[in-house]
This record gives C-alpha cells, structure tokens and sequence, in this order.
C-alpha cells in the first residue's frame, strides 16, 4: 500500500463518549457477529481436537450446527462485499479490491468450500464423519478467519474511524 492511501497520522483530540459510540457503532456491529462465529468456531474445534462430539449433541446436530456456521459465514462476508466494503473503500485502503481484508475472504472461503464439501458428504452418507478429518480442514483456513475477524473490527474501531470519517459521515452511513 502506498503511503498516499493512508490516513495522515494527526494527533487528534480526544473523543467525548458520544462521538465515541458513533465513531464505534461499525466495530460494536460486526464484533457482535464476530463473536459469534469465534463461539461456533470453538464449539467445533474444540469437538475436533477431543474427537468427541459435545455432550448431548447428535451427529445430526453437529453436523448441522457445522454447515450453518459455514453458510452464515459466507452470507456476512456477501454483505460485507457488495454492501459495506464499497463504502468503507471510499477512504479505506484496507477494504479495497485486492487488498487484505478481500484477500483474507478469499482464502477462508477456498478452506470453507473444502469444509462444507467434506460435511455435506458426511450428512448424505457418502462419507463418515471422522472428527481428526475435520479438524485438519479447519486448521487449513482457521488461523487466517481468526486474523480477519479481529483486524475487521479493529479497522472499525473509533481511533481508526475518525482518521478517515467525519461525525457526520460517520452518521449517515447506510449500515
């Protein structure tokens, strides 16, 4: 990235608890989504790397709870790409085309296809769920998911936010 694409390092005041919120409103946005796809993350890691299923828990449920992580997943980055991104772009270098964030998306959703491929056979049949297999495909893209949904919201933090966005820019964002 060229230095002509970012935001020039200012001292700036500090922010009243009110400019802060609206500064923030993005970052306490996509954290809380964020955390969710980190708990479901964990719930199925977690059963990988035990090679147990968590208690009470069907193979039906697991494999379910699976492939909706991995759907709802695809849908919010969907969102991000054709809704938010765009805008953010305007005065964002990191959510241009080609760039990290975009980048990250793609390289989860080649190991998330591998995952989805892997569990849809699992729920037909054609394949038995094996724990220690799906944990390799999880590993395959984790530690880049985990890199992106913590940078995402820092990007959108309020220190950052206000480096590129007025108050009112910042109030009259469509998300």
């Amino acid at each position: 990235m060229d230095k002509k694409d970012e935001a020039p390092e200012v001292k700036l005041p500090k922010l009243t608890p009110a400019e802060h919120k609206v500064y923030n409103r993005l970052a306490d946005g996509m954290n809380y989504y964020h955390d969710h796809f980190k708990s479901t993350w964990t719930l199925l890691h977690k059963a990988c790397t035990n090679n147990s299923r968590p208690s009470g828990m069907s193979i039906r449920q697991f494999l379910t709870t699976a492939l909706e992580f991995a759907h709802h997943l695809t849908m919010h980055h969907t969102i991000e790409e054709r809704h938010i991104f765009p805008v953010l772009a305007r005065k964002m270098p990191k959510f241009r085309k080609e760039l990290e964030l975009l980048t990250q998306h793609k390289q989860i959703h080649e190991g998330l296809e591998k995952f989805e491929v892997y569990l849809g056979e699992c729920r037909t049949g054609e394949r038995e769920l094996r724990l220690g297999e799906l944990k390799v495909l999880m590993d395959g893209f984790g530690g880049v998911l985990w890199e992106h949904l913590d940078e995402e919201v820092e990007e959108l933090g309020a220190e950052n936010m206000r480096r590129y966005w007025s108050l009112e820019e910042m109030r009259g964002m469509p998300m």
